[in-house]
């Protein structure tokens, strides 16, 4: 399943005898779904069937929607606010006994007036939600495509760097034997260097018998040896990190087959990669699994970046 991306736009515009209606559709990066829904005020009656059928193709981003009419023939009627008409004549009266004035006002002036005049549009905002439909889906499958184009381009990348990670969890799999062989070697030549600084030095015998010193048996040490390597390969070990990344990788890839809105649940598998990606290079000392660790964090920070724009 194709991953969509949260930035788009589209736009449709359609002329009709009366009217022309435009939408313009375009979205950003978002946690949680947003609508905004933009419309003139007299066909706010509309907002809840528009938020209604963006719901059905958005789960996630900030979506702004800005619906347009332009009127062209409209009926309307026209009426006089006597009530109106009658209080500016009063106040005009005063005015021209202020002012010693006979001068009558003119019917420009008097239309000028706010509130003289009451203008109403007859308009069917419920008839016009056939019309604002049809281009809205139009600008919806402009504005679906764009976010497919990107999407697709966007998983191209995750797959990249997803594809870096388990190739790394492999290499870092195949040091497994040879940190056990590293511990063992460095234990044995720390106490060889304990020994050695301690005055008691191996013979060819598997003993000491240097006076004043007590006889150490090769066998025992090499016994302390093995005992010693198995605590540290308890600390250092990193099979059980290396299982559990590996089947977060496993769990990234088919979310991203199945789900078609993967975003919440990659970016929470991302955090769990990261903390045991974190806990290998922590644990492992061999300089090899260091350098193949700072690749994985470079390729997961790649990939949360890309999340951003998941839906």
């Amino acid at each position: 399943m194709a991953v969509k991306s949260m930035t788009g736009y589209g736009y449709h515009e359609q002329q009709y005898p009366d009217f022309s209606v435009s939408v313009e559709i375009k979205s950003y990066n978002s946690r949680f779904l947003e609508l905004l829904v933009n419309l003139p005020p007299y066909f706010s009656s509309l907002e809840p069937a528009i938020r209604g059928y963006l719901g059905t193709w958005c789960r996630r981003g900030k979506v702004e929607i800005t619906v347009r009419f332009k009127e062209h023939n409209a009926a309307f009627s026209v009426s006089v606010n006597r009530a109106a008409v009658k209080a500016y004549r009063e106040a005009l009266e005063v005015l021209g006994e202020i002012f010693q004035s006979d001068e009558k006002p003119s019917l420009g002036l008097v239309l000028g007036l706010e509130g003289v005049l009451g203008i109403e549009k007859k308009r069917d905002d419920t008839g016009y939600w056939q019309q604002v439909e049809s281009v809205l889906s139009v600008a919806l499958a402009q504005f679906d495509a764009a976010r497919d184009r990107e999407g697709k381009r966007t998983e191209e990348d995750i797959l990249s760097h997803l594809t870096l990670l388990e190739a790394s969890v492999k290499t870092v799999t195949s040091y497994a034997p040879t940190l056990e062989v590293l511990i063992q070697e460095n234990l044995r030549n720390r106490f060889m260097e304990l020994l050695r600084t301690s005055g008691l030095v191996f013979p060819e015998g598997g003993t000491s018998t240097r006076p004043g010193f007590t006889q150490v048996d090769c066998t025992s040490l090499d016994n302390r040896i093995l005992a010693e390597t198995a605590v540290l390969l308890m600390k250092y070990t990193i099979s059980e990190e290396l299982a559990r990344l590996s089947a977060h990788l496993a769990e990234f890839r088919a979310e991203m087959e199945r789900n078609p809105s993967p975003g919440k649940k990659l970016d929470f598998l991302c955090q769990e990669i990261n903390r045991e990606v974190n806990t290998i290079g922590s644990k492992a000392p061999l300089l090899e699994v260091s350098r193949v660790v700072v690749d994985m964090k470079d390729a997961l920070e790649n990939i949360r970046e890309q999340l951003r724009n998941v839906e």
